[in-house]
């Protein structure tokens, strides 16, 4: 089951029916007590929802309301040597092997909904940064009791050359205006997304592929209940969070993204989020 958050309402897809919900607020949706179930249970009390592919043409708003972005770091092997790259003449390459390694995991806050767009709108980079990429990612939909509810598509765009310079730079090189992407959709799950879900990422230049790779989500070394717990410690969520695991697709120095570059993020299941580089 697919919810999208669209202008007129929540839009529900099951089965290949749409329903569209004008009454119920985004943050209500997400807190429900068991989500999956209180849907299949109310969406033949739904009406059809009326052109559903109008809905979901053009300019998208993310899949998200009062709730922050936050992010995991270092989740993949892929991703820890690519930092410990970009940090080395800065002398934190070890610090990312004892991240990787570590109990606790890397957290870090990303967004609100002010610097998030939706699928089919335009992400940015900074204009103090020479080194660029998307970083795509699976999202966790997290209730205000940091339990799952569902799954999204992340693009947590990223400043490699602020973060290599230093990585106390880290909140520089993640969180700016148009900094993070989410969507087209929220995949509802009665259990945990499989295992052998791939994330694949295209990036297209002057209508041509500058860049392309995949992953599957089993090369994540934590367990998605363990960074929730973490994330749920100490911060509480009155509405929930989103929570982006971690990337395990990082396009090769000296890649950088440039103005008009098309990112698409695909996830078995989910979809596929495109934005352009503004």
């Amino acid at each position: 089951m697919k919810i999208y958050n669209t202008t007129a309402g929540i839009l529900v897809e099951h089965d290949g029916a749409c329903r569209l919900d004008a009454t119920t607020d985004w943050d209500t949706l997400i807190n429900t007590d068991n989500l999956h179930h209180a849907l299949m249970a109310r969406i033949d009390a739904l009406p059809e929802a009326d052109a559903p592919q109008q809905l979901l043409s053009g300019v998208q708003p993310p899949p998200m309301a009062s709730q922050e972005i936050w992010a995991s770091g270092v989740t993949y092997l892929r991703s820890k040597e690519e930092r410990q790259e970009e940090s080395k003449d800065a002398g934190g390459g070890d610090f990312y092997q004892r991240v990787y390694e570590a109990e606790r995991p890397e957290l870090f806050f990303k967004a609100t909904r002010l610097r998030t767009v939706g699928n089919r709108d335009l992400v940015r980079i900074r204009a103090d940064s020479t080194w660029d990429v998307p970083e795509p990612e699976l999202a966790l939909v997290l209730n205000s009791r940091g339990e799952i509810v569902g799954y999204t598509i992340g693009n947590d765009m990223s400043s490699r050359s602020i973060e290599g310079e230093n990585p106390l730079y880290l909140p520089q090189a993640k969180t700016f205006d148009g900094c993070a992407a989410l969507g087209p959709c929220v995949l509802v799950t009665e259990g945990p997304i499989t295992g052998d879900t791939m994330i694949r990422l295209v990036i297209q230049r002057d209508g041509r592929q500058a860049y392309a790779g995949e992953v599957c989500i089993d090369q994540i070394t934590r367990s998605f209940e363990s960074l929730a717990g973490y994330l749920f410690r100490e911060c509480s969520f009155p509405a929930g969070a989103v929570l982006l695991t971690g990337t395990g697709i990082v396009p090769d120095s000296p890649f950088t993204l440039q103005s008009g570059d098309e990112i698409s993020i695909s996830i078995d299941h989910i979809g596929t989020l495109t934005n352009t580089v503004a």
